[in-house]
C-alpha cells in the first residue's frame, strides 16, 4: 500500500505563541494518507537557522543550501528527524536526513539541468543501507514541448500571476525515482505530493523529500516556505 505526502498551507503568519515571549508554533504540517484512512499530520516542518540567522540562511541557500527540522508537534516537543547539507555549489547539493538521535535515515543529492549529469534535474534518494534510486525532473517530451513554447514564456507568466499559482510559467516538475526496476518513490506535481510506493522506505526519509522538494518550488511567484524573510 502506497503512502502519500505533502505539505500543508501554514495556519499561521507568524508571531509569537499566546501567552508572552514563547516561539510561535510551527506553521507547515506535513500530512499523510495511506488506502482509505483519513489524512493526518504525521510532522511539523521548521527551518533550522545558522549563526548568522534569517540572513545567513537566506544567503547560504542560493548555493543550495537547505536545513530544516521534522518535529512530532507544533510546540516543538520531539525531534523525528533533521535535513542538513553536506555539500552544496556549483549547481549540485548533498543532503543528509538524520534521526532524532543523529543516526543516518538516508542521503539526498540535487543536481541542477545542465550543471550536473543531464539536462535535466537530477534527484538521488537513497535510504539508510538500502539502493539509491534516481529521478530526473520532467519527462523529455514535456520539456520539449515546453521550450517550442518558449517564445510565448513572456504572455505565459502574465497568464500564470493572474491565475495565482504559476505552474503554466514552471516547467515540467513531475519525478519519478527508479531503482533497479523498482519506482519505489514518485513526485506529482498536480498537488505536490510524494508517493512512497516501497514498503522498506523510512516515511521521514519521504517526509524530509517533499518539503526539500517544495523549497524549489516556484521562483516566479517566490513561494518557496523556506525563504521567509521572518
Amino acid at each position: 500500500m502506497s503512502s502519500v505526502l505533502r505539505m500543508g498551507p501554514s495556519p499561521r503568519s507568524g508571531g509569537s505563541a499566546a501567552g508572552g515571549d514563547a516561539p510561535a508554533p510551527v506553521g507547515h504540517p506535513v500530512l499523510c494518507a495511506e488506502g482509505s484512512a483519513p489524512e493526518r499530520v504525521v510532522a511539523y516542518v521548521e527551518r533550522e537557522l545558522p549563526p548568522g540567522g534569517i540572513p545567513a540562511y537566506r544567503a547560504a541557500r542560493g548555493s543550495g543550501a537547505r536545513s530544516f527540522v521534522l518535529w512530532a508537534d507544533e510546540y516543538r516537543r520531539e525531534r523525528l528527524a533533521t535535513l542538513v547539507t553536506v555539500s552544496a555549489g556549483s549547481g549540485v547539493a548533498s543532503y543528509q536526513v538524520l534521526g532524532a538521535h543523529g543516526e543516518l535515515i538516508g542521503t539526498l543529492v540535487r543536481e541542477k539541468a545542465l550543471r550536473g549529469r543531464g539536462l535535466r534535474t537530477r534527484w538521488t534518494v537513497a535510504p539508510a543501507g538500502g539502493e539509491e534510486a534516481v529521478g530526473f525532473k520532467g519527462r523529455i517530451v514535456w520539456w520539449c514541448v515546453w521550450w517550442l513554447l518558449s517564445p510565448l514564456q513572456t504572455l505565459v507568466i502574465v497568464l500564470s500571476l493572474f491565475s495565482g499559482d504559476g505552474d503554466a510559467a514552471r516547467g515540467p516538475r513531475r519525478i519519478v525515482w527508479r531503482a533497479g526496476r523498482e519506482v519505489p518513490l514518485e513526485f506529482r506535481s498536480k498537488d505536490d505530493t510524494v508517493h512512497l510506493h516501497a514498503p522498506g522506505y523510512d516515511w521521514r526519509l519521504a517526509a524530509a523529500l517533499v518539503a526539500v522538494l517544495r523549497t524549489f518550488d516556484s521562483w516566479l511567484l517566490g513561494n518557496e516556505w523556506d525563504d521567509r524573510k521572518e
